[in-house]
């Protein structure tokens, strides 16, 4: 190795670890602090020593006060149960259409595909009232029907699930078809168990873009029964106060568990959104 390429590569990696490090340290930050009790957590802010991330007194009052006084336990299964129920039904409708838009042949194909493309490409904010006026007039404000069947039909995950599915050559549906099986048995026995890596990549991006939605949450939803974790996360702050360490906290709990989900599955969404790229 020459020494300019062993310069170049010193650079790069002194590049990732000063982004690392900017990525962290707020993260880091957050942790320490919901360990701190309220009066203690900008005590040692400036100037920045090592007792900013290395608390003097460790306390767990503000998970606590998390789940026996702000109902966080509601909030987090609430949360689930949306994502989950929005990646079941996103991958089995998405799937579905894109197996449609795939193999067959029907009027209108290709005007449908390019509003499928068009969707996801659309801002929320501009559909965001007539999206609330559909909901209102169907009686599911303040549902887990407002929160979940918007989500469902999601136009990037009929994308990537089309993408796959064009590559996969049509004898093999033939063969299949002759032997007498149903479309739905190709469909469940044949096609589905081939896309491993796109059904988690779908099933992530679902699952994140649900764990992380706040705007339509705060929109649709008005009761605490119904309430999500992003949008609980803003009951913290008050008109005279913010409840800072309680607000790290759950901080904390909102970007840890998906990062516990995605570590795991990185590999496969990887070469989920890899398999994309292929050109018809």
């Amino acid at each position: 190795m020459d020494k300019t390429s062993r310069t170049s590569k010193v650079t790069i990696y002194f590049f990732h670890i000063i982004l690392a490090c900017i990525i962290v340290f707020p993260l880091l930050f957050a942790l320490v602090s919901s360990l701190r009790p309220l009066n203690d957590i900008f005590k040692y802010v400036a100037p920045v020593t090592l007792k900013t991330f290395i608390p003097n007194h460790i306390t767990f009052e503000a998970y606590v006060n998390l789940f026996t006084k702000r109902g966080f336990g509601t909030v987090l299964f609430n949360t689930f149960f949306v994502a989950i129920l929005t990646v079941i039904f996103g991958i089995l409708f998405g799937s579905m259409a894109a197996f449609a838009f795939a193999k067959f042949e029907f009027k209108g194909k290709n005007i449908l595909f390019a509003i499928v493309l068009f969707s996801f490409m659309v801002p929320f904010e501009a559909i965001a009232i007539p999206l609330y006026n559909l909901i209102n007039d169907l009686g599911w404000v303040d549902t887990y029907y407002s929160l979940i069947v918007p989500a469902v039909a999601n136009g990037l995950v009929i994308f990537l699930y089309r993408q796959f599915f064009i590559e996969l050559p049509d004898s093999l549906i033939e063969s299949a078809r002759i032997d007498g099986a149903s479309w739905w048995k190709i469909y469940t026995t044949i096609i589905m168990p081939l896309c491993k890596p796109i059904t988690i990549s779908a099933g992530l991006m679902l699952f994140i873009s649900q764990w992380e939605s706040f705007m339509w949450p705060l929109i649709a939803t008005r009761s605490q029964e119904y309430k999500v974790i992003q949008v609980a996360m803003s009951d913290f702050t008050t008109e005279h106060a913010t409840i800072w360490n309680e607000m790290f906290a759950a901080t904390v709990i909102a970007f840890l568990i998906p990062i516990l989900i995605v570590m795991p599955l990185q590999r496969y969404f990887v070469r989920g959104l890899a398999n994309t790229g292929n050109k018809e």
